[in-house]
């Protein structure tokens, strides 16, 4: 689904290492490792009633990223969280936000590969935009199952969770071509792993079915529909999931922080009864309810002087 256009972004306010520059005068140095060999990790964030969801979480996966990345000089949480809020301050946000949090290796003192070259110091930058969920959650959404694969960790860990796209960008293309919304990967073997941007979840016989996380990201949202489902006394199962599944299904789902939680109306050929489907609707509630829990949020330091 091809994201429309908001004019109320186009004066933003984005945070360039600390540094607050309206959109178009923002830049980053062609030294900088996310522009020299895309070596940067990121996370999308959401903003629920002047309250990020999760953020702990995600800020956890994102250290986590950079030390598989090895970086030096990677900022605090303390130092990120005060960003944050200064950021969403600056543009006078407070719900209906979509944010992205990326960390660089840094500056090189020239160009190249090689992280010996870098200063020892990472780079960050906050994008903060109005944008609601971006999926079509009440018609769902149709995907197609992509010719591109996953790979597994032994040839690019897909833990972490790197500015690095291209398999994604491929298979998004790959949906482009065929008026999809968006395409499923599978990984080396076959087996479910996630689209380019979102996880999946099957819904059979009132259970559901989600991928292992193999060949794919351990999702910040996928994490909250598996306890929604522990609470809501809804079996799930963490699997392989082979792609005949699919058109056995009687529900499906995708999950991400920007678009949340999105039925799916179709793959490739194969067309689902209901959509959102009983226990997809169920689910789509519950996570509305999570989402604006004040438990479940933090307000950026900076928010609360």
């Amino acid at each position: 689904m091809l994201q429309r256009r908001n004019s109320a972004n186009d004066a933003i306010v984005v945070n360039i290492d600390g540094r607050l520059v309206p959109r178009a005068e923002a830049g980053v140095s062609p030294f900088d490792s996310s522009v020299q060999n895309g070596d940067a990790v990121w996370e999308g964030l959401r903003l629920y009633d002047g309250r990020i969801f999760r953020l702990e979480r995600h800020l956890s996966r994102l250290r986590r990223s950079a030390e598989m990345l090895r970086y030096e000089g990677y900022p605090d949480d303390a130092l990120l969280v005060r960003e944050l809020g200064r950021t969403l301050i600056a543009n006078d946000m407070h719900d209906g936000v979509h944010v992205r949090l990326t960390v660089s290796r840094g500056l090189k003192y020239t160009s190249g590969l090689d992280p010996r070259v870098n200063l020892g110091r990472c780079s960050f930058f906050i994008l903060a935009e109005h944008k609601p969920p971006v999926f079509d959650n009440v018609g769902g959404i149709r995907l197609i199952v992509s010719r591109q694969r996953r790979p597994a960790a032994d040839v690019l860990d897909q833990h972490i969770h790197s500015c690095n796209q291209l398999t994604s960008i491929l298979a998004k293309l790959e949906a482009n071509a065929a008026g999809a919304d968006d395409a499923i990967l599978l990984d080396a073997a076959g087996m479910l792993a996630e689209t380019s941007s979102t996880h999946v979840f099957l819904v059979r016989g009132g259970g559901i079915a989600t991928s292992t996380t193999r060949a794919c990201p351990e999702g910040i949202t996928r994490a909250v529909v598996l306890e929604i489902c522990a609470a809501l006394g809804i079996e799930a199962s963490v699997r392989d999931v082979p792609a005949a599944e699919f058109a056995a299904a009687d529900e499906m789902f995708v999950t991400g922080t920007m678009g949340e939680i999105t039925p799916v109306a179709a793959v490739d050929a194969h067309r689902f009864a209901a959509v959102p489907g009983p226990v997809t609707a169920r689910i789509m509630a519950r996570f509305r309810q999570v989402s604006r829990d004040p438990a479940e949020g933090t307000v950026p330091e900076s928010e609360r002087a």
